[in-house]
């Protein structure tokens, strides 16, 4: 196993992101998916020179975005967007791609399980044949109910994944699996060698070791079912804007541009824009926590 990290949680450039990982012990990147932000040959070359790599890339499943939708346009759309991520992923040498079928923040069904099951299964057979080419595996990433009606558990995402085709498979999250499963260990064995990718967050979505999460636990748990790959940061930290916050230099007073969209996506997440100095703290916390664990 080896710690990876997402970016989509601060605004910031991907140099940046690289470069304060590197610092601190994580070995890759799963890159945010919007590919037409992203020049690959010259994030490629910044992962080269820091001897680091590109994991694979996540569905940024916002807006328009769902396998799931009712409207067939709609479905089509979606499926050349998650190409496009694929794409950008086999570019930058990635070996996974976690993919959220629904879109995030939408708790209403557009039509029936039966429809929207079968919908979901037509989409990501496209995806899987290209992937398949690129040599990249599929992880459906079920989520909580309070962001998703679609996907939830472990077993649902066990259950799509082997509908879709015989290398698809899971990516689980810590947060997620504490809200959603009755045993959180057993749902991580569950998938067994279907695991494609591991989210890492703690049960307050705070890094690893700032909550209630057993994080030794949880990676003998990996270890006991032979995973090998990617445990990704993706904490999200809440905004405390109270006179009893411990991090009064959380909040960015100098952002850097950011689209609309994905100030949106961040704030839906419950958190806002950070600063460098409180992000670069919680990124040092995380990899203090986790890479002793899994060396």
């Amino acid at each position: 196993m080896h710690l990876s990290t997402h970016n989509w949680m601060r605004a910031e450039s991907v140099e940046t992101t690289l470069r304060r990982g590197k610092q601190y012990g994580l070995e890759s990147i799963e890159i945010s998916g919007e590919p037409d932000q992203y020049d690959t040959k010259e994030i490629r070359a910044i992962l080269n020179e820091l001897d680091m790599f590109c994991w694979g890339s996540v569905t940024l499943t916002l807006g328009d975005r769902n396998l799931a939708a009712k409207d067939e346009g709609q479905r089509a759309a979606t499926v050349d967007y998650m190409k496009r991520v694929a794409t950008m992923a086999h570019e930058l040498g990635g070996r996974e791609l976690t993919v959220v079928p629904a879109t995030v923040g939408k708790v209403t069904p557009d039509g029936t399980p039966e429809e929207e099951w079968q919908w979901v299964i037509n989409g990501l057979k496209e995806i899987y044949e290209l992937t398949e080419s690129y040599g990249i595996k599929i992880g459906l990433e079920p989520l909580n109910r309070f962001e998703t009606y679609f996907l939830n558990r472990a077993d649902q995402a066990v259950a799509l994944a082997k509908e879709v085709g015989p290398n698809c498979g899971v990516c689980l999250d810590a947060f997620h699996l504490n809200i959603e499963e009755e045993d959180f260990h057993a749902a991580i064995r569950s998938a067994g060698d279907m695991l494609v990718d591991f989210h890492v967050a703690d049960n307050n979505r705070m890094p690893p070791g700032m909550g209630q999460l057993n994080w030794a636990e949880i990676v003998k748990t990996l270890k006991d079912i032979n995973y090998t790959g990617g445990m990704t940061l993706e904490f999200v930290t809440p905004i405390d804007r109270t006179p009893v916050t411990k991090w009064p230099n959380q909040v960015e007073t100098d952002p850097v541009d950011i689209s609309p969209e994905q100030l949106k996506f961040i704030e839906d997440h419950g958190s806002s824009l950070l600063s460098e100095e409180f992000y670069t703290e919680m990124v040092k916390r995380s990899c203090e926590h986790i890479v002793p664990l899994i060396r």
